[in-house]
């Protein structure tokens, strides 16, 4: 008899236990569905929401397109995203494109990576929440206020992608080149997403009663994984090397000085430059109306100097059209704090902030003097003065009497103008010749040319390699982001300019440097292991939708008769209450608790 109630004791305590823990799951979950649900269809209450049954799919036809929008939105999205976010290095450009067109400066590239970035988040909010209700097994039903917002997503980044492929093509360049350093980073994430996807499209292929709709689910997720998987053989980087191949670190040129600390072309920008250690100055060259050479890079006056002020009649007229004594009178820093023309300036302290305010057009000898004390590279765009200026066909003999003036090492100036060059090689011979372009090896050597000087979307390993054998170096120009320097570097450029000297300054090896041993391992790791867990989420939906056992469901409670007529009907119940909870909750629409019993609805 004792045996007999301690027996009974121990059933009712399991049954407890296993009612309190089948409660638990039960509810504890449904507010997780409610909330997926109500931000993406706006239905909070439990009985607004359905759930797919086996066989069927996860939404009605009108859905399932709304739903395939928002995967193409999502996809134009991310592309654009990384499009953007690879274009960080050149944003001054697009920039000064913008102020070129407009008339007036803005940061126009800081302006869209905000709208950018709140209309990924939400997109990508909406692309999660339709994951997660599908691996619930909830049938979609996207709120039409979120349709609207979807096709402004999807509207938005069509537009905006084929705009700026029209008017700023060349960009496609950088996110090419990305490819080469982040790939193998990129890989791992993709498949990383292949597995989480691999959740919902397992429930459904395997709730799926037809061959046909198996197949139109399995295929294309098998398709794009198997591309994912051998991607690799396809990929090349610069920066996977074997251990002690990578070249000298490239020389830094600071591009107009150091721009992100001082207006630039200034003498206070290009010190600096030197205090930041940077190896060379970069410049550009006017010559104004009097026959003085001096730095300016915009035509006019208007974006860097106070000439709407003090000469407002001449704020649009070439600045080569004036004489140096109206040229030196003028402010050439107070727009640097009243226009930051970068979005990502350097903090200034007071002192360095009124020394910014201060600074004045300089002058080409006083660069090549401040050069040559320092020990520093010059290179510059020479600018053809414009129609009826006193020297428009004397411009090179004026600014190589100015090189000989200033008395600097002739190694020190990478001549790059490509005007008069045989003129210039022979007046003087010590200027370091440089090309602005590609040429045939024996071209540049017929020329005299010791230094290429090109834009970095035309970055070539095997250009750079065989200029290298014939002593001709490479300089590669505007490159201002870690990651483009660290593709320069194991390319073996030679140098590079840059508006960020400081920071690149401080990298001791590239990023994403790795060995072709340690590529391959991780290459091989990330494979087999999504490999394995995608198969492992296969095999748990046939086990769980085939109701096969996995695990036992408790220990404690033997597998007796009367375990089992209670775990039948605690399903009962609680299918039950998911029945009763489904139901309308209008007064005429509810069914009679009289009939219930029945089997009759009123």
């Amino acid at each position: 008899m004792g045996s007999s109630s301690t027996t009974l004791r121990r059933l009712k305590l399991g049954k407890l236990k296993i009612v309190r823990r089948r409660l638990l799951q039960h509810y504890e979950h449904q507010p997780f569905i409610s909330l997926l649900a109500g931000l993406y269809s706006c239905r909070w209450k439990r009985y607004q929401r359905q759930k797919t049954e086996p066989g069927q799919c996860c939404c009605k036809w009108k859905e399932s397109v709304f739903f395939l929008l928002l995967v193409v939105a999502f996809c134009l999205a991310l592309v654009f995203v990384y499009f953007w976010g690879e274009a960080k290095n050149d944003y001054n450009d697009f920039d000064w494109y913008s102020y070129r067109g407009l008339g007036y400066w803005f940061l126009w590239s800081l302006l869209i990576l905000v709208v950018v970035a709140v209309l990924f988040t939400y997109i990508a909010i909406l692309v999660v929440l339709a994951v997660c209700l599908l691996s619930e097994g909830q049938r979609l039903y996207l709120h039409w206020s979120h349709k609207g917002g979807m096709l402004f997503v999807l509207i938005f980044f069509t537009a905006a992608l084929a705009v700026l492929s029209n008017l700023w093509g060349e960009e496609w360049a950088a996110v090419r080149l990305s490819f080469q350093v982040t790939a193998p980073y990129l890989h791992i994430g993709s498949l990383a997403a292949m597995i989480l996807l691999s959740w919902p499209v397992a429930l459904y292929f395997v709730r799926m009663n037809t061959k046909l709709f198996q197949t139109l689910i399995i295929t294309p997720y098998i398709a794009v994984l198997l591309v994912l998987i051998f991607l690799p053989l396809g990929m090349y980087s610069p920066c996977i090397k074997e251990k002690g191949t990578l070249g000298a670190k490239p020389l830094l040129i600071g591009h107009r000085g150091s721009p992100m600390f001082a207006p630039e072309n200034t003498k206070m920008s290009f010190e600096k430059t030197i205090d930041y250690e940077g190896d060379g100055l970069e410049t550009d060259v006017t010559i104004s109306y009097d026959g003085i050479p001096f730095l300016m890079h915009d035509s006019t006056l208007k974006r860097t100097t106070n000439a709407g002020d003090v000469f407002p009649n001449y704020t649009n007229v070439n600045a080569a059209l004036l004489p140096w004594d109206m040229l030196e009178i003028l402010n050439a820093g107070k727009w640097f704090t009243q226009k930051p023309p970068f979005s990502y300036m350097e903090s200034l302290t007071d002192e360095e902030e009124q020394t910014a305010m201060n600074q004045s057009i300089y002058k080409l000898i006083d660069l090549l003097r401040l050069a040559d004390r320092a020990k520093k590279m010059v290179i510059f765009d020479l600018y053809r003065p414009p129609q009826d200026h006193p020297y428009r066909d004397t411009w090179i003999n004026r600014t190589l009497e100015v090189i000989n003036e200033a008395a600097i090492d002739p190694k020190l100036v990478l001549w790059l103008s490509n005007d008069m060059r045989s003129f210039v090689q022979s007046v003087n011979p010590g200027l370091q010749q440089t090309l602005g372009f590609k040429a045939s090896i024996e071209e540049l050597v017929s020329s005299h040319i010791v230094k290429l000087n090109l834009p970095y979307n035309e970055m070539s390993e095997r250009d750079i390699s065989e200029y290298a054998a014939a002593n001709i170096t490479t300089n590669l120009y505007v490159i201002s982001e870690p990651w483009l320097f660290s593709l320069a570097w194991c390319s073996g450029a030679h140098s590079v300019t840059t508006n960020s000297v400081h920071t690149l300054k401080k990298m001791e090896e590239p990023m994403f440097l790795l060995t072709p041993d340690q590529y391959s391992l991780m290459w091989i790791l990330t494979d087999v292991v999504s490999a394995l867990l995608i198969i492992l989420v296969f095999v748990l939906h046939w086990w769980r939708e085939r109701g096969l056992p996995c695990c036992p469901e408790s220990s404690e409670v033997p597998d007796s008769g009367f375990y089992n007529t209670f775990k039948t009907e605690m399903d009962m119940s609680i299918s039950e209450d998911s029945y009763v909870r489904s139901l309308p909750t209008t007064p005429s629409a509810r069914p009679s608790t009289q009939n219930m019993g029945s089997g009759e609805i009123a």
